[in-house]
């Protein structure tokens, strides 16, 4: 891949890149100039559709056909709320823009907020991302005192109030209908869909939902355009009548066994061996990778063999991943068990259902529990068996579910059945006792 120049990052380790004066002085603040005094809504909406830009939140859908479900003419108020949760685990490239360039992530919340007629935008912020809350609150107040905020934005009757809202730490909240549950003081159980977020949402108001990063990119192609925008990426698969293209931009994170974990910026369609070893610096110790992780631990895992695949909205898929996720990519060395990277999932996936429906809250526990008998060597091998049926039956595509949790949960245990097979029933028959891994780079 040739050289790329960052766009979403050029501006992390500036001296002053969180100041709204140093934002303005790099050109901060035109495409919101640009969009309110010379277009309307509408226009906005069709540049980000023509662009081709895709929720960089995990789902990948369409940006600006999700903004067209909201009811036309509806009288307000309409509500954005912008997903800061970011609970994924080893997901970390909205907290590089929420606390080094804040203004850039918000002059795309006033974008959206101005294409879509929202009256108040809410950004639901992780509760133990501190200095993200710090930072985040000032360039709020900045942008009220400077008039980017507040009521009729540059003269022409746009009002918009912008609130932080900051979680409990919890990752179904990360989930957009359980955010809006959360946001209106309630359990963060994920609502029965329809009706959508778009038709009743927020208050039971029409309501969008988007991910900083994807907010981020609005920024960028309202100011530059939507050529611009698609002569980064992936176009299109020909051979695939769903693939709505992998355009622009994206927030790489790497971490784990490598030797320069942290968070890149490359065009979509970069492949993980690319990844890990130009911006990684390769696995650590000078050892070879079992697998890795390509998109947060929700998308599945990935062998040493696969490495190739790119990094774009069509590629993991090949592969029997779920999708793209995040952007994060986990690696695994060779000396690792994957009996201890199962079991770790399983983990956090028990702990984290919201216990709402029944094949969530007992399957992930049931694989947690069988997972914890076989890294105590006490494994059978019908497990595996048991492990397969159970994480390919429960979620929101066999429909045993309300939300997309339980496939997560599920997509990682059914990976490594399928890719590591071997590798399990080797422990199982051994009866080997490990101890706790833990991920280097993970927060």
């Amino acid at each position: 891949m040739p050289d790329y120049e960052p766009v979403l990052l050029r501006r992390v380790g500036k001296p002053g890149s969180q100041s709204i004066d140093g934002y303005i002085a790099d050109g901060g603040y035109q495409a919101l100039e640009k969009a309110v005094t010379t277009m309307t809504p509408e226009q906005v909406i069709d540049t980000v559709k023509s662009a081709g830009l895709r929720g960089r939140g995990g789902a990948g859908f369409p940006t600006g056909v999700k903004w067209t479900f909201l009811p036309k003419g509806h009288p307000g108020p309409i509500y954005l709320c912008v997903n800061g949760d970011e609970s994924e685990p080893c997901t970390f490239n909205n907290r590089v823009l929420m606390e080094e360039d804040p203004h850039q992530f918000l002059e795309g919340v006033i974008l959206t907020a101005y294409a879509v007629r929202a009256w108040v935008a809410y950004i639901y912020l992780r509760y133990e991302y501190g200095r993200s809350f710090r930072v985040l609150q000032q360039a709020i107040d900045d942008a009220y005192a400077k008039g980017y905020l507040g009521y009729d934005i540059f003269g022409k009757g746009f009002n918009l109030q912008v609130y932080l809202h900051r979680g409990a730490g919890a990752y179904i909240c990360g989930e957009e209908t359980g955010l809006i549950e959360s946001l209106e003081g309630k359990r963060a159980w994920p609502r029965i869909k329809p009706p959508f977020p778009a038709v009743e949402g927020a208050f039971r108001k029409p309501t969008i939902v988007n991910n900083i990063e994807t907010l981020a990119c609005v920024t960028h192609i309202v100011q530059r355009g939507p050529d611009w925008f698609k002569s980064i990426g992936v176009p299109p698969d020909p051979k695939n009548p769903r693939d709505a293209g992998s355009y622009g931009p994206k927030l790489f994170n790497i971490s784990g066994h490598v030797n320069k974990p942290g968070t890149i910026e490359a065009p979509l369609g970069i492949t993980v061996r690319e990844l890990i070893e130009k911006y990684g610096g390769g696995v650590w110790k000078g050892r070879k990778a079992k697998g890795a992780i390509p998109g947060g631990i929700s998308m599945g895992i990935i062998t040493e063999k696969e490495f190739d695949m790119p990094l774009d909205f069509n590629g993991p898929g090949k592969v029997a991943c779920l999708g793209l996720g995040t952007g994060a990519v986990t690696v695994f060395d060779e000396e690792t068990s994957i009996v201890d990277v199962l079991y770790n999932i399983t983990r956090f996936f028990s702990h984290e259902s919201c216990g709402q429906c029944t094949p969530c809250r007992e399957g992930t526990g049931w694989m947690y529990k069988i997972l914890d008998r076989i890294r105590r060597g006490q494994g059978r091998r019908e497990d595996l068996q048991i492990l397969d049926e159970v994480a390919k039956n429960i979620g929101i595509m066999p429909g045993t579910t309300i939300c997309g949790l339980a496939d997560g949960a599920g997509w990682p245990v059914k990976n490594a059945v399928q890719k590591f097979r071997d590798e399990l029933e080797g422990y199982i028959k051994q009866g080997k006792k490990t101890t706790s891994l833990t991920l280097v780079g993970a927060h």
